[in-house]
């Protein structure tokens, strides 16, 4: 693995008029297009060491390189320019168009209007903003419009690093959610560099590829990957940060298709009758699911089938829980908890039967 995109080496930033430190001595490498998410309680300095990066605060001693080179060795304005900034207050000029807010960088670069016209219309069907809106201003829009506008904005001129503070912070949690969805898939893309920083251990564990939680005055208490953290809290403080919820949020990191799952009671739907009861026996159940050709068809128990002489001869019933391979354990959890049966169906691609996921199932990897 080459040189890191982001390097902060015994980075230190202690304000004027302060006894103590805001960052002490922080090391940290971030690889070119991941996502690393700053986050720990009021006071631990996430937001002073993310503006840093690109000197909108400047470090007390440390060094700092982006793409190998050291960022106070280099004007701050074409710094900033080279790299997206957003912030929870989005910062829109009121006096501007939405068109003119996104085109801001790029008019700055020197951009030609017809490239810098293209870019603009480009984001705007990236991140979902009508044409209609890029005549309008800020105060037109909604909160969740305008913090697109700050993403799209922020992305105008290709930076390979972005920088975002508390980005969906001011939206409601719905809005919030859709941003979040949004923003991933846009990452999945383009796969910027990028330095996220939350207070919401949750909102870090859905964006990020690594996570460093930081203590008060600055202190790095553990980096690594969402699923080792929650896996393997390096001390009594990140563990009490991640809460009493730790093994359920592990869940919404995991997806079905990476655990094993049983195959469950199945039959045919040409089936005789008692080869299904043969079936439910043998699995001490009193239902069993109904496969023909690897489509589920759905379910039928044992008082349907008292009489027939073959499966197909009652109608088979829907699941009314399933999950599909790329589901979360959380999402599945969710599911067989709001199931009178508690069994979800596994379908991959469409309805093509993969098996049973129970309620045991998922507890272990809980306490796994």
């Amino acid at each position: 693995m080459g040189e890191p995109h982001i390097r902060l080496v015994d980075v230190v930033k202690q304000f004027p008029n302060s006894q103590s430190l805001a960052v002490d001595h922080l090391n940290l490498e971030i690889e070119e297009g991941e996502t690393a998410v700053l986050v720990g309680p009021s006071g631990c300095g996430k937001t002073t060491t993310m503006k840093m990066i690109n000197r909108l605060v400047e470090p007390t001693s440390g060094q700092i390189y982006v793409d190998g080179r050291d960022v106070m060795e280099q004007d701050p304005v074409q710094l900033r320019r080279g790299i997206g900034y957003v912030i929870q207050t989005i910062g829109l000029m009121p006096h501007r168009t939405i068109a003119q807010n996104i085109a801001t960088v790029p008019e700055l670069l020197g951009w030609e209007d017809s490239r810098v016209k293209s870019r603009v219309t480009e984001l705007a069907g990236m991140l979902e903003l009508s044409i209609e809106l890029l005549s309008r201003y800020p105060s037109e829009l909604s909160g969740g419009q305008r913090q697109r506008v700050g993403v799209a904005r922020a992305l105008a001129a290709d930076p390979p690093v972005m920088l975002m503070d508390e980005p969906f912070g001011a939206v409601d949690p719905i809005v919030r959610a859709r941003l979040q969805d949004q923003f991933l898939d846009i990452q999945d893309r383009l796969r910027k560099t990028i330095v996220f920083v939350t207070h919401d251990i949750d909102e870090a564990i859905k964006m990020a590829d690594r996570i460093a939680i930081l203590n008060v005055g600055g202190i790095l208490e553990q980096y690594d990957s969402p699923k080792e953290i929650l896996r393997n809290p390096a001390n009594d403080f990140v563990r009490e940060f991640l809460g009493s919820e730790r093994g359920l949020k592990r869940l919404a990191l995991i997806k079905v298709s990476e655990i094993e799952v049983e195959e469950g009671p199945v039959v045919a739907p040409g089936e005789p009758v008692q080869k299904a009861f043969e079936v439910m026996e043998s699995s001490g159940s009193t239902w069993t699911s109904v496969v023909e050709d690897g489509e589920l068809l759905g379910w039928v128990d044992r008082q349907a089938l008292e009489g027939k002489a073959r499966v197909s001869d009652a109608p088979a019933q829907k699941f009314s829980a399933f999950v599909t391979a790329d589901s979360s354990l959380r999402e599945a959890l969710d599911s067989l908890i709001t199931s009178e049966t508690q069994v979800a169906a596994v379908v991959w691609e469409g309805q093509r039967y993969r098996g049973v996921l129970n309620l045991e199932r998922i507890s272990r990897e809980i306490l796994a």
